[in-house]
Parts: C-alpha cells; structure tokens; sequence
C-alpha cells in the first residue's frame, strides 16, 4: 500500500475555524478533532503540491483528484469515504458561513462500499453448543443455558442480553420487553426453551448477587462495578462453551449468534420487516444485510422446481 508525506504544514486558518465549531456546537472529542484535522490537513497538502490549490479555493475537480490519489494509494473505499465525508462537512460549513458561495463536495460520489456478509453459524453448530452447555452442572450451569437460550431465541445485543432488567419478563414469560439503542422499545417473543431455562435460572439467580445486596433489579446480577454481567466474562464463557463444544472459539461471539438468529429465521420463512422489529434496527436497510439467505433460499427453489435445472 502506498504511503501519504506526514503532512508538516501548518494548519489553513479555516480548518481552524471549522474545528472551532466543532468544539464549540458539537462538543466534539478531542479524537474527533485530530482526526479532522488530519484528514483535512492531508487534503491541503494535496491542494497545494498537486492542483497549486488552497484548500479555501480547492474545485470539485480537486476533490475528485484527491480521491483519486487516496484510491492510487490503495486505501480502502471506506477510508475514503470518512475522508470524503469530512471534506464535506468542512465544507458546508464554509457555505453555511458565507466563507464560500458554493459547496463543491455537494457534487462528489461517494466511494462505492462493499458490505461484508454477516458471519454467522450454521444451525447444526448451534445445535451442537446448546446440547453442550445443557450438560453443564450446577447454578452456573444453568444461568449459562438460560443466557445462550435468550441469546438464540431472540436475536438479542449482548449489551442489552447482560443488562437484562428483571421486570423485562413478561407476567407470563413468554415475551421480553427490551430497551434498544436510542432508548426504543421493542417485544420480542420467547422460545419454549428460552422460557424454561429463565425459570430454571431464577431459582438460583439470588446467588449471583453481590455480597451484602439483598435485591438487584438485574436479571443477570453480578459483583462487577455495573452491578450486571460483564460483556467481556460472558464473552470470555462464550469462548469456553465453543472449545468444548469443538468449534473454533474465533468464530464464536455474541455477535456472531445474533446473526445466526437472524440467518436461521429468515431461512425458515421470516418476514424482513417482522426481522427489523426483533432485531431493533432503525432502519431496514441495516436489517437487509442478511437478505444472503434469501438469495440462497431462491437458488435452492430453482435448482429443485426449475426443469431446465433438473436437466
């Protein structure tokens, strides 16, 4: 891969200007402003080698160039575009603020990103990993059922599966209320073997909590600091449990399940749009990630009822 100078110049005053913004409306972080200025920066040393352009006066044409230049360099398209995106900003503010009378980003195309498959289990290893921690013995035993049956039963974040507030159980059991990103609230149904492993797993739940607590409001009480499990230690069981179970512990992660659930419900016939609800994502589009198992259900169908395929 190529390798852009360390850019030594000193900062446009512009740059500054916009950072300053930056600090002052956005609160930004002070990793957020180096990387600005860094990314723009690197666009001003650009301007001024390549296209004897300041970054002020820089051209569609410019930005274009330096695309180029970024994508010659063999940088991923992703990086180009957090670059390309910062240009923008940059630049729009200039325009909000009367610097400039145009905004030439406005007419730039995004580098085109790839979106990489989800990873996620086939359903004979999930198979293979409930029937291995259902063997487990003892109080741990059965919180770990009771964590890997929610995990796969619903799709769950594992930062919303370890912070699990005991009142998100239904009366009944057989549904969870859970507290999404951006504080939405979604329900999301139980599994039968879901519902008997919590059961098994809250007559023993008050030994988890911490010494000289009578109460916890957590389903998943723990010493740690927060006052739950850790996403880290149920990572780290999580790894334990695929090492028993034969599988490589790489491939194995919480994450790596909620893709599972979802791949394997929309396998079996799931609505995308009953999928978005479960999973809580904001946007369907996020949620179309997985619509590889529906390219591959389609392709089954057609080698299996197609005539021309059967020949």
């Amino acid at each position: 891969m190529g390798r852009h100078r360390k850019n030594t110049d000193p900062i446009p005053s512009e740059v500054e200007m916009f950072l300053e913004m930056l600090v002052a409306e956005r609160g930004a972080a002070k990793n957020t402003l180096e990387s600005y200025q860094r990314d723009l920066g690197d666009f001003a040393s650009f301007a001024k080698s390549k296209k004897k352009a300041t970054v002020l006066g820089a051209d569609s044409d410019v930005i274009r160039a330096y695309l180029k230049h970024l994508d010659g360099c063999g940088m991923a398209a992703r990086t180009q575009a957090r670059r390309l995106s910062a240009l923008r900003m940059f630049y729009r503010f200039l325009y909000a603020e009367r610097i400039r009378t145009d905004d030439p980003s406005s007419v730039i195309d995004s580098p085109k990103i790839g979106r990489a498959l989800p990873k996620y289990l086939s359903e004979d290893e999930i198979d293979t990993l409930l029937s291995c921690v259902a063997n487990y013995a003892g109080d741990d035993g059965k919180r770990m059922v009771a964590l890997m049956e929610i995990l796969y039963a619903t799709g769950l974040r594992v930062s919303e599966l370890v912070g699990l507030p005991l009142h998100a159980l239904s009366r009944d059991g057989l549904m969870l209320t859970v507290m999404g990103k951006g504080g939405k609230e979604r329900m999301v149904p139980l599994s039968e073997p879901a519902t008997d492993a919590i059961v098994a797993y809250l007559e023993v739940r008050d030994r988890y909590l911490p010494q000289r607590v009578k109460e916890s409001p957590y389903m998943f009480p723990s010493r740690a600091k927060q006052g739950f499990l850790t996403r880290a230690r149920f990572g780290q069981m999580l790894k334990e449990l695929a090492i028993e179970a034969g599988l490589e512990p790489g491939r194995v992660s919480p994450h790596v399940l909620r893709h599972s659930f979802a791949s394997h419900l929309l396998a079996h016939g799931a609505d995308l749009r009953a999928l978005q609800q479960m999973l809580g994502h904001s946007d369907i589009s996020t949620t179309q990630i997985y619509t590889h198992v529906l390219d591959e259900r389609l392709k089954q169908l057609v080698n299996a009822a197609h005539p021309l395929a059967k020949g």
